[in-house]
C-alpha cells in the first residue's frame, strides 16, 4: 500500500497561483501512476492531471490545460506536485491526490484509482 498526504491548499484571489504537494509513503513511489482530482461543491469528483511513473508523460483535463502543471520527484522526495496558475473561481474545489500501481496516468475514472489522500481545499475568490 501507499499512503498519500496532500498539502498546499488555501484561499487565493482570481488570477493568483497555488502549489499543491502530495507526499507518498509506503511502497516504491515510482511504481505508481499518479494524478490529481478535484471535487467542486455540488459536483462529482473529476480528473485534473496525471503523470506517468517515470514523470516523462503528463495529461491534463481541458479545463486546466495551459494553467496547471503536474510534476513528480521519484529520486528524493516521493512527491507529486500540482502548480496552479491563473486560477479562476471555478477552480474552487477539494483537490485529491491519487495513486494506481497498475493503471495508466491518463485514466479519468475515479473508481479505478486505488489509493487516495484526504484532500486539500482550494478556494479562489473573484
Amino acid at each position: 500500500q501507499v499512503q498519500l498526504v496532500e498539502s498546499g491548499g488555501g484561499l487565493v484571489q482570481a488570477g493568483g497561483s497555488l502549489r499543491l504537494s502530495c507526499a507518498a509513503s509506503g511502497r516504491t513511489f515510482s511504481n505508481y501512476a499518479m494524478a490529481w482530482f478535484r471535487r467542486a461543491p455540488g459536483k462529482e469528483r473529476e480528473f485534473v492531471a496525471g503523470v506517468s511513473r517515470s514523470g516523462g508523460a503528463r495529461n491534463y483535463a481541458d479545463a486546466v490545460k495551459g494553467r496547471f502543471t503536474i510534476s513528480r520527484d521519484n529520486a528524493t522526495k516521493n512527491t507529486v506536485d500540482l502548480q496552479m496558475n491563473s486560477l479562476k473561481p471555478e477552480d474552487t474545489a477539494v483537490y485529491y491526490c491519487a495513486a494506481d500501481p497498475q493503471g495508466t496516468y491518463y485514466n479519468p475514472r475515479v473508481d479505478e484509482w486505488d489509493y487516495w489522500g484526504q484532500g486539500t481545499q482550494v478556494t479562489v475568490s473573484s
